[in-house]
């Protein structure tokens, strides 16, 4: 980005990213608009009032007349208070609903966009930067759209009227007044510039506190397991202490900048006040004039006090949404097509192709995970895909899944471009089982129901019965609905598993893909589990990630990869007697004798 597009960037035209935000409550605005505008006409009025306390309440002879003329100026006074304080408190009500509901708004559609973007998104940000922007960078912009907008607004207004009263019942003196307040400006936008580097500095340096303590705490086990507390609490103390620096840093020069605004305004006006009082000793005013001068002076004194803290507000929040309206222009290379392709219903399974597929992750551009792929897989089909570790196979279910593109090649599910279909209807017909199988925080019911929010409870526990999970499930303290923990810490590894193959089951799609599925299971839950998943792929096609033999035997093809290129496919008994790399695999993965692995 250019530095005038950068400088621009972190000024308070920042801000105008809000404005579609704002845009659904233009009648709330308009009313606290409103309230903010009596509010401060209320305040305006005050020394209007105390002068002509002055200047007329004591002007009687007969003290009784005198006494009705102090209730009558009292009672005046005491109308503006009140008038004051409600038009305040509207004003105050509706700014801070603003706030509240802007920043609501703006958090639910950074998150909704984020949720949306490939995993490509993941690759090169962290998740605590994300979480960072979803909580301190909205707090930032809930304190000006709910508070300091609203008082820089009111004191502007106050500070423009109390200036324009001065002028016009002191205008010589106020001409010399506003010389010398333009002299204030110049040092101030100096000034300005390095606070609105140091906000966004400040910022980021808070992310990046987040994203260690995110990275660390969803890593704690492996944390401990190797002795790495300390190293890890130092860390996060460098990156706090560098966030602390950096906010000393923009705090020192923001006190700089109010104290400098605050006095050279107080000496300006104060120069301003005692021309005041010579004019009531030469007697060209009266006492009251004076008083009112006097009231005046102060009201433009704490605008402007106020407005440089708000000033300061402002920055930080330019700061705040430049950043959040970073993550919303983020563009999802996967994108939905506007208008897709209807892919066609399909009994016993959905059929696979792919056609001349290769593909680089974005982050590793000149590795290809895969190579011209071509494979076609019937419906109903099961597929086994073996290969040693970075052979692309893993690759093959998440370009299924269309968490990315191929660079070049196609791949069609049941006849239909994956490019060309709609992102939903791919992604319901097709079921997932993950090695790391993800358990939610929330009841063991409402894990297995993710695929189908409104399934049955009945079906619920057959799909549980189907993937031997019913009898852990029944056994823990409230059933199915027993919460589970935090990523199902309460569970075990090859409880969450059969959690994640039940989920799979009960979304009963045409198509699943099972990335070693039984892989965190003991013997003996590997028997039940495989029993559910062989019923389980009954009536689908079924594309297995599998290292296990027991596994790989039963597929009706196995699809050998080896450095994102398939080099040998066939069944378990051919590929034995090619004695080739998946022969190789297995007499070293399984501790078989190729003669007996194929036996």
């Amino acid at each position: 980005m250019p530095d005038s597009e950068r400088s621009k960037a972190k000024s308070p035209q920042s801000l105008s990213g809000l404005f579609p935000f704002l845009r659904p409550y233009r009648l709330q605005i308009g009313l606290a608009l409103v309230f903010l505008l009596l509010a401060a006409a209320s305040t305006l009025a005050f020394p209007v009032a105390l002068k002509s306390l002055i200047d007329q309440g004591f002007v009687a002879d007969d003290p009784g007349q005198q006494l009705m003329n102090l209730r009558e100026h009292f009672a005046a006074l005491f109308a503006v208070g009140a008038a004051l304080g409600l038009f305040s408190a509207a004003r105050f009500y509706m700014v801070t609903w603003l706030g509240e509901r802007v920043t609501a708004d703006l958090r639910s559609a950074v998150y909704a966009h984020v949720v949306q973007q490939s995993p490509e998104f993941f690759e090169t940000t962290q998740t605590g930067e994300v979480i960072s922007r979803l909580t301190t960078d909205t707090t930032l912009v809930q304190t000006v759209v709910g508070s300091s907008l609203s008082m820089g607004l009111r004191n502007t207004v106050m500070g423009v009227g109390a200036l324009a009263m001065l002028v016009v019942t002191n205008p010589a003196v106020m001409a010399q007044v506003l010389g010398m307040l333009v002299l204030v400006v110049l040092p101030s936008l100096y000034f300005g510039r390095r606070v609105r580097k140091l906000s966004r500095a400040s910022q980021d340096r808070v992310a990046d506190t987040s994203a260690i303590a995110a990275e660390v705490l969803n890593a704690m086990p492996v944390v401990q397991s190797y002795v790495q507390e300390q190293r890890e609490a130092a860390r996060f103390h460098d990156a706090t202490e560098a966030a602390f620096e950096t906010a000393r840093k923009r705090t020192r020069i923001r006190s700089v900048l109010v104290g400098f605004i605050i006095t050279a305004t107080f000496a300006a006006l104060l120069w301003g006040l005692y021309q005041g009082t010579q004019s009531v000793i030469e007697g060209r005013i009266t006492a009251g004039h004076l008083g009112q001068t006097v009231v005046f002076v102060i009201i433009l004194i704490s605008s402007v006090a106020v407005l440089s803290e708000v000033y300061g507000d402002l920055l930080r929040a330019a700061g705040a949404t430049e950043r959040l309206m970073e993550l919303l222009a983020t563009r999802s290379p996967v994108a939905e097509v506007p208008h897709p392709v209807a892919l066609p219903t399909v009994q016993g399974g959905s059929s696979v192709s792919f056609e001349g597929v290769t593909f680089h992750y974005p982050s590793r551009p000149n590795t290809a995970a895969l190579r011209r792929l071509s494979l076609c897989i019937k419906p109903g089909e099961t597929i086994a895909l073996v290969g040693p570790s970075g052979a692309g196979k893993s690759t093959v279910l998440q370009l299924l899944l269309r968490y990315y593109d191929s660079r070049s090649g196609r791949i069609t599910i049941d006849g239909v471009d994956l490019r060309q279909a709609s992102l939903k209807a791919l992604r319901q017909r097709i079921g997932i089982v993950p090695q790391d199988s993800v358990i939610f925080s929330t009841s063991a019911m409402e894990n297995i129901r993710y695929g189908r929010p409104d399934a049955p409870e009945a079906e619920v526990i057959a799909a549980a019965r189907a993937a031997h999970a019913h009898d852990f499930i029944s056994a823990l303290p409230e059933g199915y609905q027993s919460f589970l923990g935090e990523r199902g810490v309460r569970l075990s590894g090859g409880q969450r598993q059969r959690v994640s193959i039940a989920r799979a089951i009960l979304k009963n799609p045409p198509l699943l893909l099972l990335d070693e599925a039984t892989s965190a299971l003991d013997s003996e839950s590997e028997r039940m589990v495989q029993a559910a998943l062989e019923a389980a792929m009954q009536g689908r096609t079924t594309i297995v990630v599998a290292h296990r033999l027991a596994t790989v035997q039963r597929a009706d093809r196995i699809v050998v990869l080896d450095a994102g290129e398939l080099v040998e496919q066939g069944t378990h008994t051919e590929l034995m007697a090619r004695s080739g790399l998946y022969a190789r695999l297995a007499s070293m993965q399984f501790g078989l004798h190729p003669d007996e692995a194929g036996a």
